[in-house]
């Protein structure tokens, strides 16, 4: 009786051990299965240890140009030693004085505590009707940068988005006029200018100016209550890159060729690209659905009938995604199509 209590109580460390393993691979599958990805997006270190050692972005055929200079700033602008010959959204001719007048009262700054990591972790949240339902609101929170784009709300919705915004990219039509509803108070606001218009009205923000209304396609804010320290603007390079590189988008289309833009969304990515080390996405992607009564985002009421008269190449940017996700340069957190 002895002998086989003893035997039992040798063999509870296997039984414990055992029964650990079951546990934890049962909880793993769990996880990968409900994000929809092979890999962990818990630890930040394990991330960056293993992307770094790989180089994935140098996989690339538009050769990543890993700028970290994300925004403009005065100093550049003044001693620029090539001229833009391109104008907005790819370059800034014809935009110059008007950028002065901006760039004279806003930051071109990342804050230190990003800027000076070793390694970035970035994930970028699309506003797509995937990412409703996903619960990834958690794991969102635990990357060091996340960019979320034009006025998608946070509030409400943190369960699957989360409530961290480290950067917000906008043009004017697109800006809220209460920015510190959906956005952190450190949060960059990132103007993307398109048009000379969108420069603009931000200098008619920040100077209080009398607003002028003509030129945008929707009416954007008179009243801007946002922290000016806050502002910043992307330089036009990632969009001509974006376009040229990532998108092969013509730049100058011939009169019979219908003009595209990349969307803030792709763009957005491509910035990621050239800042971070690790670029994961979510909320990316249009409803298989051929129903253009299908909701578009995973807020509000659009449906796949807005897009109809898109100035985007949604087909073209569904590609591009493709290729990023083959060569292993971006990661989504969640199925997709």
């Amino acid at each position: 009786m002895t002998e086989r209590k003893a035997w039992c109580l040798r063999l509870l460390p296997v039984i414990f051990f055992f029964i650990s393993f079951v546990a934890y691979y049962c909880s793993y599958a769990i996880i990968q299965s409900y994000t929809g990805t092979s890999k962990s997006v818990f630890s930040s270190k394990s991330l960056c240890g293993g992307w770094l050692t790989q180089k994935k972005w140098e996989s690339l055929n538009f050769n990543i140009s890993r700028q970290t200079q994300l925004f403009l700033k005065l100093e550049d602008f003044f001693w620029r030693e090539h001229v833009s010959k391109l104008a907005l959204p790819y370059g800034i001719k014809g935009s110059e004085m008007q950028l002065l007048k901006v760039l004279a009262v806003t930051n071109y700054q990342v804050p230190a505590i990003i800027d000076n990591l070793e390694c970035r972790t970035c994930v970028v949240i699309g506003n797509g009707f995937a990412i409703k339902n996903t619960s990834l609101g958690g794991i969102i929170n635990k990357y060091d940068v996340v960019i979320r784009l034009n006025d998608s709300p946070v509030r409400g919705y943190e369960e699957d988005v989360g409530n961290k915004t480290t950067m917000r990219f906008f043009y004017p039509e697109s800006a809220s006029y209460n920015p510190g509803l959906n956005n952190e108070a450190g949060t960059l606001m990132v103007l993307v200018p398109f048009k000379q218009q969108d420069l603009r009205w931000l200098k008619e923000i920040l100077y209080n100016e009398k607003r002028v209304r003509k030129g945008f396609w929707k009416p954007p804010p008179q009243i801007w209550l946002g922290d000016v320290s806050q502002i910043r603007v992307l330089d036009p390079h990632f969009l001509h890159q974006t376009a040229e590189k990532l998108l092969r988008i013509p730049l100058n289309p011939k009169k019979n060729q219908n003009s595209a833009h990349p969307t803030t969304g792709i763009l957005a990515i491509f910035v990621a690209l050239n800042y971070c080390d690790v670029v994961h996405i979510a909320g990316f992607g249009y409803p298989i659905s051929k129903s253009i009564n299908h909701p578009i985002h995973y807020y509000g009421y659009d449906t796949m009938k807005s897009m109809k008269h898109s100035h985007h190449d949604l087909n073209n940017e569904a590609e591009a995604l493709k290729r990023l996700e083959d060569s292993g340069a971006i990661l989504y957190l969640h199925r997709h199509s």
